[in-house]
């Protein structure tokens, strides 16, 4: 994608690269449009390097990305929605969501507290990306219905392998012999 530069159309929540730390961009600014993968989007503003999750796209002027979730017949989390929720997050630098990659190790739920808790790992150890990743996987799971709190525990026991990968995966990258 060639860089381009934009001008937000709304107030917009943002993570900053690697930090994963959340900040505001104003309505107005320019900012640098880097990287469109996986239905997320890299600017950079002052400076910095913000990831812009899809859903708000419409702050960039693009159309966002929407997550719909059918209405539980009662007060409970549904799992099922938690994992559709996950398939939604891609990785970073390639086109492909964390569950293909398997890179989701556990999710579960407390219906007492409402909320979800989920092993994750990272491609290598040493990832810089990963505190943005856990602030992808924490917002977008938020957004299933009744869930209240989600917390991300990063793990690497056991270290994640591309034979973790779906086949479709390993296809799309290229790494199925």
């Amino acid at each position: 994608m060639q860089q381009r530069m934009v001008v937000t159309q709304r107030d917009c929540k943002a993570r900053r690269v690697p930090s994963g730390q959340i900040q505001v961009i104003p309505e107005g600014e320019f900012v640098t449009l880097t990287q469109d993968l996986g239905g997320n989007y890299t600017v950079t503003w002052h400076g910095n390097m913000l990831r812009i999750d899809g859903t708000d796209a419409d702050a960039l002027g693009r159309k966002p990305q929407e997550l719909y979730f059918e209405p539980p017949a009662d007060d409970n989390i549904v799992e099922a929605q938690v994992w559709q929720a996950l398939e939604t997050i891609y990785d970073p630098e390639i086109p492909i969501n964390l569950v293909s990659l398997g890179l989701i190790y556990k999710v579960c739920i407390d219906q007492q507290q409402k909320a979800v808790l989920i092993d994750m790992t990272l491609t290598a150890p040493g990832c810089g990306m990963g505190p943005v990743l856990v602030g992808d996987v924490e917002y977008r799971v938020s957004m299933v219905p009744n869930v209240k709190s989600v917390k991300v525990n990063l793990v690497f026991d056991p270290p994640w392998s591309r034979e973790m990968m779906s086949e479709e995966a390993q296809l799309e990258a290229g790494l199925f012999f």
